[in-house]
Formats: C-alpha cells, structure tokens, sequence
C-alpha cells in the first residue's frame, strides 16, 4: 500500500502526520470560531471583547462543546471534554466570572451543584453555533465538497473508533 504523503527526506515524518495535520487544523477550524465570535454582535460586548484579545481560548470552548443544555455535574463535564475534574472546575470558575454559566443546586443529589448555561452564556453558545456553521462551509469553500465531504466521514468514523468519544448525533 503506498503512503499519501512523500517525504523529501527521513525526517519529514516527523512533522507531516496525520496526528499532527490533524492537531493544525483543529488549532486553526478553533481560532477562526473564537475570530468569528468576537465579532458576532449577538455576543455580550464584554466577552466579545475577550474573545478578540484571545483571553477566550478553545479550552473554553470545551465548556460550550460539552454543558448539557439541562446542566450538567463537574465530574461530568469534566469526562465529556476529556479533561481532569480540577482543570474544568477552573474553566467553570473563570466562565462563571464571565456570566457564561453559574452553579445551582443538583436537583437529584442535594450534596452536588449543577453547571448551567445563564442568558448570557445561551447568547454564546448560539453565536458558537453559527461561527461553527461558518467555518465548516468556509472549509468546504477552501477545499471543495467532495473533499470535505470525505474528511468529515473518515474522521466521524476514525474517532468512532474510540470507545471515548461520545457519538452525537
């Protein structure tokens, strides 16, 4: 079976993969939403201003990928994103200072608290959704239908191969 990619030399490999294409493309798909966001009037003056002096990073977005619209339990949060519970509680803080979510009692365990979107973070995650739909049809733009057609199933179907991942659908 041949390889997709030629190497001019040994050591090519190393910086042409598919780990690491993948991981630049990500970076760039993330950056594009958050530009997008920041200039989106429908979000809050205050965080549009962070989003465009890149205080907002896609770590955040992990918060507006993964909170249920119902609420959801840190722990939960926390496994959803891929994260340690430690490092999205200091996500939820910062996101809370920001008016995005707040913490409310667990209405099915009176000891746990529920994270939950406020007005504001709605507000967010709409503008996320319409940059995310911006940025696909930009990508479709830049690379063709077809293609981007092809990539989105192969990577829906590579990262179904992780028992991690959570299918939506």
């Amino acid at each position: 079976m041949a390889t997709l990619l030629t190497f001019s030399n040994q050591q090519d490999w190393r910086q042409i993969h598919l780990g690491r294409l993948l991981g630049h493309a990500m970076r760039r798909f993330d950056a594009r939403v958050l530009h997008l966001m920041a200039d989106n009037e429908d979000v809050p003056l205050a965080l549009s201003n962070l989003a465009a002096r890149a205080q907002v990073s896609a770590a955040h977005i992990h918060i507006t990928r993964h909170l249920s619209l119902e609420g959801s339990r840190l722990i939960d949060l926390a496994a959803s994103a891929g994260m340690s519970k430690q490092a999205m509680g200091d996500l939820v803080t910062q996101c809370e200072a920001w008016g995005l979510v707040q913490r409310t009692p667990d209405p099915q365990d009176a000891r746990a608290r529920r994270i939950v979107f406020t007005a504001t973070g709605l507000a967010w995650l709409s503008a996320f959704k319409q940059a995310v739909a911006q940025t696909e049809a930009e990508f479709k733009q830049e690379v063709g239908v077809d293609v981007a057609t092809v990539v989105n199933l192969g990577l829906e179907v590579y990262a179904g191969g992780d028992a991690s991942i959570e299918s939506h659908p």
